[in-house]
């Protein structure tokens, strides 16, 4: 247990004094120490400020005037409700452990690991950073509209002068003042914040109390441009008090014009508007690393935020419907200033409302900065990023995301880009509601959050509402943001993440294999979706990866399993020594582009070994059907590991990350002459075990001489021609019969099929041999087999040899029966010559020309053609007497000797249909 990396661990007991918690276990910018902000002050206030805005302020009457009070409420009930959802995802998440520094990027991250956590957390960030360029520069609109030189409407100040370069000058102080807090801490923001949020309450209350205590009046508005330049008559709106009249004029909807913008209003337009302003319900969640207990703090304060704005929310609405007429609602959307008691705190309001949604953006982007840069995702580019100060403060990223929105502000107007922001909050809020929903469908045991008043159909519902609005608000920003997430994504998948952070994808395929692993019943099997499935067993893969890698090939979407046994006994040794060579042997198969499981046993013996991963490798309705082993021969192996490029590894025999290299987790290969862990009798035992299992047998050979172009993933192109040559009878048995293929003839037939659907082997051309005794006629076999593999859908040229003529195969083959060599009814002497026949045969065919027809005994002109470069052999079963083994083993070396790469098979079940 001292390896475990898991976050329990961190915790340790102190005797009786309780639980004691590491300094950086919080994954605060500054670990425990910096964590001093309360719920209310932490996560209500900024929550609260962000959620109000300059919207409570400036866009009541916006909405309620166009859309009257039936649909604003409609409206603010479906924003209330996608905000929720999100809520409670939020809540559920961040009462399932330990929230760190981050907020809902660490949230996002550590769920959806890296990659898109990654990419939607830049994302959250960027809108953060233009989110506090577009409050300030509403914050200076909204002072010049005042104490602007140009200001109009009889209470403009006319003090302050305008322009480009003013507007970019007051905005720069602005950012000043707020970056200067936010550099300071999160203990003076906290109390910026509270000091802000209580001008922002006074200035309700003081609209709130207005619309009781002011009395009906007529307001003035300003005069409007006419269509040719001209002003048009100034209009007059009318404050009621509390009318029944007004009320029912105000219930329906008016869409008209936008006396901003000059275009018309439509319920769309509208509700992009008053959820622009509802955003902001991660503003508490930002501030994770500063919480006391951020899992307590982020539900709660957020829960109470969200209630608290949605209700003062609801009172504006009715207030204002009860009391203002529409002219006074379309006309003038800061009639606020016109009814209240005393204007200059309704203007207090305002732009304190502006100036802590800029601190709430600017503090919060510099915690996901943060959060980004320590997980080192994006690489140097964000290292300044980590810089803290003594207390914990982040300084190094607020002065980086001021800089980014000191950019933001030098281009001016934002109008357009205040839709991208929108959009890029929904992505952020969409992934943390596709993060509880993945936890919540995975079914992990360690998902267990507090907060239980959440489902998967809340999650669902929340990704589905998250993504309508983004195309609500704006269908180019939402179709560019969701490009831009996958580019990221694709980036960082590319640069590769830490793999520490535990992936729920991981999770969900778990659940959804093993539900699927149930559903695939073996009884239901049928011959016509067959396809093979692989066990190889490797000793060491220094001299198999060339094999390895044609295995890969073989196994046409199905099951691929390498196998290993590790020679031992359990009662003898202190710990496994097979668990720990897994990691090597993972690292094999990537390192090595395969698809393939690793399965590994302990045995005393490779061939008890081999009997358990045949019995037990794979689950349910994957288990091989196919046992792959490298030749029993006296060839000196080859270290691939020394001329692959895949396996090229730095000199000092580290990788990056400092990890061992590969080739130095795996023994060097066996010295000629040196000792094998496995006898001739055992590899030939371990075949007539896997035989009585019912498992079809793949003896390789030479496969080191395959050229590198057919064991590579891509094609293997058309410009050099190769054969595959398949010998469907059984050489080692004279009496063949004309055109005879049993069912291991049909196996090999289908194994040559299979390889040359793959891509490296388009351009290889399938040869079948057909034996022919001395006084059989040539053609009537032939046409035979053409026959069959028509009816098999198989293209290949078929080649008529003549077998037997002169050798043993000529007396009396009525009497043989198979197995006579092997079995040793025949003399050894005998059974050799008849193997060096059957061997020169086929090296007599490997690169003649391709006839294809019945022109000759050899069924082609003798002339030099492609070579083959692979040959496919039906292997004999091995004889019933085990004394014979080593005999036949010996007869198999003879009649694969010199023929290049060789794939020695034996199949013992149908493969092959015609039916549909």
């Amino acid at each position: 247990m001292a390896n475990e990396s898991s976050p329990l661990l961190a915790y340790r007991l102190l005797g009786e004094e309780g639980v004691s918690f590491p300094a950086s276990g919080a994954g605060g910018p500054g670990g425990a120490s910096a964590r001093k902000l309360s719920t209310f002050l932490g996560v209500v206030v900024p929550t609260v400020l962000s959620m109000f805005s300059i919207v409570v302020f400036l866009r009541i009457g916006f909405v309620v005037g166009h859309a009257g009070l039936l649909q604003a409420l409609a409206m603010l009930l479906v924003a209330y409700l996608i905000l929720a959802l999100t809520v409670l995802s939020v809540c559920a998440i961040a009462t399932n452990g330990a929230v760190r520094g981050g907020g809902a990027y660490f949230m996002i991250s550590r769920t959806l690991g890296p990659e898109v956590g990654g990419s939607i957390g830049l994302m959250f960030y960027l809108a953060n950073v233009c989110g506090c360029a577009v409050s300030l520069l509403g914050l200076v609109e909204a002072m010049l509209d005042v104490f602007g030189a140009d200001a109009t409407g009889s209470s403009g100040l006319r003090t302050l002068p305008q322009g480009y370069g003013w507007n970019l000058l007051y905005g720069s102080l602005l950012l000043g003042l707020v970056g200067g807090v936010c550099t300071l801490g999160a203990g003076l923001y906290a109390r910026a914040s509270f000091l802000t949020f209580l001008l922002v309450s006074g200035s309700l209350a003081s609209v709130l109390v207005s619309f009781v205590a002011v009395r009906p009046r007529d307001i003035l508005l300003t005069p409007r441009p006419g269509p040719n330049g001209s002003s048009l008559p100034p209009q007059v709106g009318h404050f009621t008090g509390f009318n029944s009249s007004t009320l029912k004029a105000n219930l329906g909807a008016g869409y008209a014009k936008d006396y901003t913008t000059g275009a018309t209003m439509t319920f769309a337009s509208v509700f992009a508007v008053l959820f622009n302003g509802c955003t902001g319900i991660m503003a508490g969640a930002n501030m994770s690393g500063e919480l006391k207990d951020p899992s307590r703090a982020i539900p709660l304060g957020t829960i109470v935020a969200v209630a608290y704005t949605f209700f003062i929310y609801i009172l504006l609405f009715f207030l204002s419907s009860f009391t203002c007429d529409r002219i006074l609602l379309q006309e003038d959307y800061g009639f606020f200033q016109a009814i209240s008691l005393w204007s200059p705190l309704v203007l207090t309001g305002i732009y304190a409302t502006s100036l802590s949604a800029s601190m709430s953006s600017l503090i919060g982007a510099s915690r996901i900065l943060h959060a980004l840069a320590q997980d080192n995702l994006f690489g140097v580019i964000l290292a300044p990023a980590k810089v803290i100060s003594q207390g914990g403060n982040p300084w190094g990223a607020v002065l980086y995301s001021w800089g980014l929105v000191q950019l933001v502000l030098l281009a001016g107007k934002l109008n357009t880009l205040a839709a991208v922001v929108t959009v890029f909050y929904l992505v952020a809020y969409a992934a943390v509601d596709l993060s509880c929903l993945s936890l919540e469908w995975a079914s992990a045991p360690n998902f267990r959050p507090t907060f239980s008043l959440f489902s998967w159909h809340t999650c669902l519902l929340g990704v589905a509402s998250c993504l309508l609005m983004m195309f609500l608000i704006s269908p180019g920003a939402a179709g560019g943001s969701l490009l831009l997430m996958g580019l990221l994504s694709a980036l960082l998948t590319a640069r590769g993440g830490p793999s520490s952070w535990g992936y729920v994808s991981q999770a969900l395929l778990f659940h959804q294999v093993r539900k699927y692993l149930l559903r695939l019943d073996v009884r239901k099997d049928h011959v016509k979706f067959w396809r093979p499935q692989l066990l190889l067993l490797v000793g060491n893969p220094r001299g198999a990866l060339p094999l390895l890698r044609l295995a890969n090939q073989l196994k046409k979407g199905g099951l691929y399993v390498l196998g290993h046994v590790t020679l031992g006994d359990l009662d003898s040794l202190p710990s496994d020594p097979v668990q720990p060579q897994y990691g090597a042997w993972l690292s094999l198969v990537d390192r090595a582009q395969v698809k393939a499981f690793v399965d590994l046993t302990l045995s005393p013996s490779v061939r008890q070994g081999a009997q358990h991963l045949l019995r037990i490798s794979g689950l349910g309705g994957m288990k091989p059907n196919t046992l792959v082993l490298g030749f029993y021969d006296d060839a000196a192996p080859q270290d691939h590991f020394l001329t692959d490029p895949a396996f090229s590894e730095p000199a000092d025999g580290t990788q990056e990350g400092g990890s061992p290299a590969l080739s130095t987790l795996f023994p060097p290969p066996r010295a000629p002459g040196s000792p094998r862990a496995l006898s001739p009798q055992d590899y030939v035992a371990t075949v007539a075990d896997a035989l009585k299992m019912n498992k079809n047998v793949v003896l390789a050979r030479a496969c080191g001489a395959l050229p590198p172009e057919r064991l590579s993933r891509g094609s293997g192109g058309t410009s050099q021609l190769h054969h595959v040559d398949v010998w469907p009878l059984n050489l080692l048995r004279p009496r063949g019969g004309p055109g005879y293929v049993d069912v291991c003839g049909l196996f090999l037939l289908q194994m040559a099929t299979i390889l040359g659907m793959v891509p490296a082997w388009h351009s290889a051309r399938l040869r079948i041999f057909l034996c022919l005794g001395p006084r059989e006629a040539p053609g009537a076999a032939e046409g035979r087999l053409r026959a069959l593999l028509s009816q098999l859908r198989i293209r290949a040229q078929v080649q008529e040899v003549v077998w037997g003529e002169g050798s043993a195969s000529s007396q009396e083959p009525e009497e043989e029966e198979e197995g006579d060599f092997v079995n040793g009814r025949r003399g050894d002497a005998e059974a050799e010559a008849l193997a060096c026949s059957a061997n020169a045969l086929v090296r007599a065919q490997q690169g003649r020309g391709g006839g294809g027809g019945p022109g000759g005994p050899e069924g082609g002109d003798g002339e030099e053609g492609p070579a083959t470069a692979l040959t496919f052999l039906y292997l004999p079963r091995p004889p019933a007497d085990p004394a014979r083994y080593p005999r036949y083993l010996a007869l198999l070396e003879v009649l694969s000797r010199d023929l290049g790469p060789t794939l020695l098979v034996h199949g013992v079940t149908p493969v092959t249909c015609t039916d549909l």
